[in-house]
């Protein structure tokens, strides 16, 4: 796809689709390997577990938090933007829980430790690709996402590292207050940690090359300079 095709609104729309997919395809891949998920996304699995909900159900609740959370960051109630994180949040939860329930029937928690460890790997590389995508092409955006787009580019001037280690900071609280309100991890192991130090890294160099010809497109100031 050339340049000008990639950063036009159906470009950007194509990018969208294809970042939706990839990021519940691979976000699914790391809870059922066990070896430790994103960490937004680990912290709504032990939300799950410590209210006795469906992990669609928490995924989409705590979606809308953080969406009225980002509102009060940009200081304005963007209703649009609102609503572009409310069209996110649906398929998003949904598909998430779908396809964990299909990697089960598949029998990848079953697998040898080193097997789900790979896949652990090779999940949270693609969630963070996704990720870059779709903040590149800022359609609609998963409000956990949007948090440290929010961050980087309009207090961070643009660093990926600080807004994601900054963006991290809710769901690892979350994380500890249920651990020990349960005495018990769920879908938290090394590769937490590993998604903690290095989602941000991956995101900026997945910026420069996963289709680099698609560009970062701001819908408000930013502090880059």
């Amino acid at each position: 796809m050339s340049e000008k095709v990639a950063n036009t609104f159906d470009g950007r729309l194509i990018f969208l689709m294809l970042s939706i997919l990839l990021n519940v395809f691979f976000n699914a891949l790391t809870v059922s390997t066990n070896m430790g998920s994103a960490v937004w996304t680990a912290s709504a699995v032990n939300l799950a577990h410590l209210f006795n909900l469906s992990l669609g159900n928490t995924l989409f609740l705590e979606g809308v938090i953080v969406a009225i959370v980002n509102l009060i960051l940009l200081g304005q109630f963007d209703y649009f933007r609102l609503f572009r994180n409310l069209i996110f949040i649906v398929p998003y939860s949904y598909l998430l829980a779908w396809f964990k329930q299909l990697f089960f029937a598949m029998g990848i928690p079953l697998l040898p430790i080193g097997w789900r460890f790979v896949l652990d790997l090779v999940g949270l590389t693609g969630v963070a690709v996704a990720v870059s995508l779709y903040q590149r092409a800022n359609v609609v955006l998963h409000p956990n996402d949007d948090l440290p787009f929010i961050l980087r580019f309009r207090f961070l001037h643009g660093s990926p590292c600080w807004s994601q280690w900054d963006s991290n900071i809710p769901p690892i609280a979350i994380i500890v207050v249920t651990a020990i309100l349960t005495h018990q991890l769920f879908a938290v192991n090394i590769g937490t940690i590993l998604n903690f130090v290095m989602q941000g890294y991956i995101i900026g160099w997945a910026d420069q090359h996963i289709f680099p010809q698609l560009h970062h497109h701001l819908d408000f100031k930013s502090t880059l300079h």
